[in-house]
Order: C-alpha cells, then sequence, then structure tokens
C-alpha cells in the first residue's frame, strides 16, 4: 500500500470527496461517505459493499498503515496535509479518515424475507426521518443479530455519511430492503411465516410477558406519531411500561431494550 499524496484539493482523482455535504444533499449516485477509524474498520472487513478509495489526513498514515493495507486492489488510498483536506471536503475534517464507498444493490423486501433462515429477528421502521435515530436503530440491528432491517418510503437514507458513522459501521452490515408505497408489510410478513410485534405506548401487554415466534419482525415508528394504527392493530401490540407521568422513550433506546428481549428471551416454538 503506497498512499498517493494530493495537495491541490481540485485534484479530479478525488472528486467524490469534494464537498461533502452539499453532494449527500443531493445524492451519491450509488455511493457513500465512511467516516472514522472505527467505520472504515467495518467498511474493509464486510463483503456487501465495495470499498472505492480511501483518503486520509497524511499524518495519521503510519499508525494506520496495517489497516490501510487491507484496503482491496483497486481502490487507491490518497493522503493529504490538514488544510488540503479541510478545503477538499468543504468542513474542518478532525477525525481525518474517509472512504468512498458503492452501494450494493438493494435486494426486494420479497427476496429478502425469503432468503432469511428459521429462526430471525427483522426490524421493520416506519417514518424514520432523523439520521441520528436511524444510526442508532441501525447500531442496535447489528448489535442484536437481527438478519433483515425494512424501511418504508418515508425513512431516510441509511448510508448516509451520519446515519454510518452513528451506527458505527452497522448500516454496512446488516441487510436492508425498502418497502414499496404498494406494498402491505403485515400481509407480506404473514406470506413469509413472521411474526408481527409492534412497539406501542398504548397496549396493554408488556413486552416482557412476550414469548416471540422463531420468526418475528419488531415494528417500530416515528417519536411523536409512532405506528399508524392499521399496523398496530393487525400486529402483536406490546408496550414497555414506564415510570407514569411519562410515556416515551427515544426510539433507538426503545429499539436496544424490545431487540435484547427478542434476541435473548423465550421463543415459542410450534408455530
Amino acid at each position: 500500500m503506497t498512499p498517493i499524496r494530493i495537495d491541490d484539493p481540485d485534484d479530479p482523482r478525488i472528486a467524490g470527496y469534494r464537498d461533502i455535504r452539499e453532494a449527500d444533499l443531493v445524492g451519491r449516485d450509488g455511493l457513500f461517505i465512511a467516516e472514522g477509524e472505527v467505520v472504515l474498520r467495518v467498511l474493509l472487513r464486510q463483503s456487501r459493499h465495495a470499498p472505492v478509495s480511501l483518503l486520509i489526513d497524511a499524518k495519521r498514515i503510519e499508525r494506520l498503515a496495517p489497516l490501510l493495507a487491507a484496503a482491496p486492489e483497486g481502490a487507491p488510498v490518497y493522503c493529504a496535509g490538514q488544510s488540503v483536506l479541510d478545503a477538499i471536503v468543504g468542513f474542518p475534517i478532525h477525525r481525518g479518515v474517509l472512504a468512498l464507498g458503492r452501494r450494493a444493490p438493494e435486494p426486494s423486501t420479497e427476496a429478502l424475507l425469503a432468503s432469511l433462515p428459521d429462526e430471525a429477528l427483522v426490524m421493520a421502521l416506519f417514518g424514520i426521518a432523523n439520521h441520528d435515530n436511524l444510526g442508532g436503530l441501525l447500531r442496535n440491528a447489528a448489535g442484536f443479530g437481527v438478519a433483515a432491517v425494512l424501511l418504508d418510503a418515508h425513512c431516510c437514507n441509511p448510508l448516509y455519511r451520519k446515519a454510518i458513522r452513528v451506527s458505527v459501521g452497522g448500516a454496512l452490515i446488516t441487510p436492508i430492503a425498502r418497502l414499496a408505497p404498494d406494498e402491505d408489510p403485515i400481509a407480506m410478513f404473514d406470506r413469509h411465516g413472521i411474526q408481527p410485534v409492534a412497539l406501542t405506548p398504548r397496549a396493554p401487554r408488556r413486552l416482557i410477558d412476550l414469548a416471540r415466534a422463531p420468526r418475528t419482525a419488531l415494528l417500530l415508528g416515528a417519536e411523536g406519531p409512532g405506528l399508524a394504527d392499521d399496523l398496530i392493530a393487525r400486529s402483536t401490540a406490546v408496550s414497555i411500561p414506564m415510570c407514569a407521568g411519562f410515556d416515551s422513550l427515544n426510539v433507538a433506546t426503545t429499539s436496544g431494550i424490545a431487540l435484547h428481549h427478542l434476541a435473548f428471551g423465550a421463543v415459542r416454538r410450534g408455530v
């Protein structure tokens, strides 16, 4: 691995890193930016998304040499001084570790669910428009072994730079598919033998009392509006009891509690 020095912010070889915030807003045509050493480690060891190139602060090259050596052949490693790096990305980039990746083709929801093993956890998200929340949700999904994540049309981009960073790379390793506007997720779960479990503070049944089916989907909605009534009515609705006068948690925190219970709690057999 021989780093390629970049001294001109307008060098065409690093065009994919230029003015990152503006580029993220308009979309990257199948590419994404991964930021930070921890995320880079995940990117280089997973096989779903392809690293295209790396851009590293020159003063970090020596320390990161063993990691950078894992970059695949054909993915150049560029390096630049701090001032040039800042000029390239358009803001002070303190982490000094960036990578450009190519998105894997996204599977259809039907294909993804059909590929699941006999025992699997799925997470279905509705209206999650905040990248911090989505990143936290995907971090928990990776941490508790979720086999598939489904997003509705109103969820934000799971491979937006901030969502990847907050997920500490979880967004890169968990299979994700997006529901089409005309797809009925509950009917789809029924076809694939998946029990939908909807979290809502209104449910009298407690999450802790639930023994899940071998194939279970956890449904979570945006903070505030929550899940649609139709989704709750057609699912097994459960709640997380809280102190009187306070009825909800951050959605990422909620997912951590629920996924821990579903991953390590009792499984109901014969369903």
